[in-house]
């Protein structure tokens, strides 16, 4: 498997076409699998804002006041609007906030961004990230580059764990993961459970050539990597109905 940093690419602003300016710096192929980053998938949505957009509520005062309470720091309740807004539902919110999105992807602040924003206060993420790669995926194939999947991805922390990692948020022209259930290991015992999340494990090797801070590449293009002769699914957000650590969440409260 190859991974190819895109290089080259501009400053993205609201309207531009990210399957030209990839396809212009880049000779792809049959198969490749294009890794983009929300924040430039967010900037070609407009997904900019300022904080002054946001009337706040007084369950966003109240969010804000708490965050305080146990950080010490001034929190702006603009913010916590922002959050609200762009969330289904709050799983944490103190010592920091833990939302769910509205497509569905669990993260800090909504996973809403307050870096690489040059122009505004701050970056959302898009709204529905699978339909943002299916337009990045139809515009390739409207240059001659089609079988080219499309993954929108975002670097995102784990529990129990130190660190970021590159996470798939949206696709397009693949499944999500390879059923291995049936199929048998080398000692001839047959798997029950496990489901691999190929758009996330991609997302992650390609987070390590696009880099973080001011050196980043928004764009990988993986090669030579095949899905096999699996089933596949497009089930990437575990159910509410059988989550138990959503249901655990639900029910706990941070007395810090």
């Amino acid at each position: 498997m190859e991974l190819i940093p895109v290089t080259g690419l501009p400053e993205v602003r609201p309207g531009d076409d990210i399957a030209a300016l990839v396809a212009d710096r880049i000779d792809l192929e049959a198969g490749d699998v294009l890794t983009v980053a929300s924040t430039i998938v967010s900037k070609a949505e407009g997904r900019t804002a300022d904080l002054a957009e946001y009337p706040v509520s007084g369950r966003a005062r109240e969010i804000a006041d708490r965050l305080e309470e146990f950080t010490g720091e001034e929190k702006d309740p603009r913010f916590a609007q922002a959050i609200l807004d762009e969330s289904s539902e709050l799983l944490i919110e103190a010592p920091f906030v833990l939302s769910e999105t509205r497509f569905g992807h669990i993260a800090p602040n909504a996973g809403i961004d307050r870096s690489n924003v040059p122009d505004h206060d701050i970056l959302l993420l898009p709204r529905k990230p699978s339909e943002s790669a299916e337009r990045i995926r139809s515009g390739l194939a409207d240059r001659g580059h089609e079988d080219v999947a499309v993954i929108v991805t975002d670097t995102c922390g784990r529990p129990f764990r130190h660190g970021q990692t590159g996470v798939a948020i949206g696709w397009a022209g693949m499944p999500a993961s390879r059923d291995w259930r049936g199929e048998t290991d080398r000692d001839g015992h047959e798997l029950g459970v496990t489901v691999q999340s190929v758009v996330d494990e991609l997302a992650a090797a390609a987070n390590l050539v696009t880099g973080e801070g001011a050196g980043g590449v928004p764009a990988v293009v993986v090669r030579d990597w095949e899905f096999g002769d699996h089933e596949g699914s497009d089930e990437l957000f575990r159910n509410v109905t059988d989550d138990l650590v959503r249901e655990a969440l639900r029910e706990w409260e941070f007395d810090g």
